[in-house]
């Protein structure tokens, strides 16, 4: 009986728990790994990529600067025609987001 309530209570809190470290639109409970479109311009062709990262534990610390201004000084941008974020998480406890810019 015991072994059942403890199960129980590990699921709950699990269950719980998840969101608090969600990556993305789509965050599955035990991994996420997907794509999400940010924004586009009339911006003709992207000879440069620019990226940042955040990074997010447990859901209690989040570090980095995932900005699209960020992203773009990293790549030398001035001129932005994408941007998109790339999400992976794993369990609820550990998660990362990714924004990719893309232009000249």
């Amino acid at each position: 009986m015991k072994k059942l309530i403890l199960a129980l209570g590990l699921g709950g809190s699990m269950a719980f728990f998840a969101a608090c470290s969600t990556a993305g639109t789509a965050p599955g409970m035990l991994y996420t790994g997907n794509t999400t479109p940010g924004t586009a311009t009339s911006a003709s062709g992207s000879s440069k990529e620019g990226t940042a990262t955040c990074k997010n534990i447990l859901g209690l610390v989040a570090l980095g600067d995932c900005s699209i201004d960020t992203a773009a000084k990293a790549g030398g941008i001035t001129q932005i025609k994408s941007a998109d974020a790339k999400n992976f998480g794993i369990l609820g406890l550990y998660s990362t987001t990714t924004v990719v810019v893309k232009g000249n």
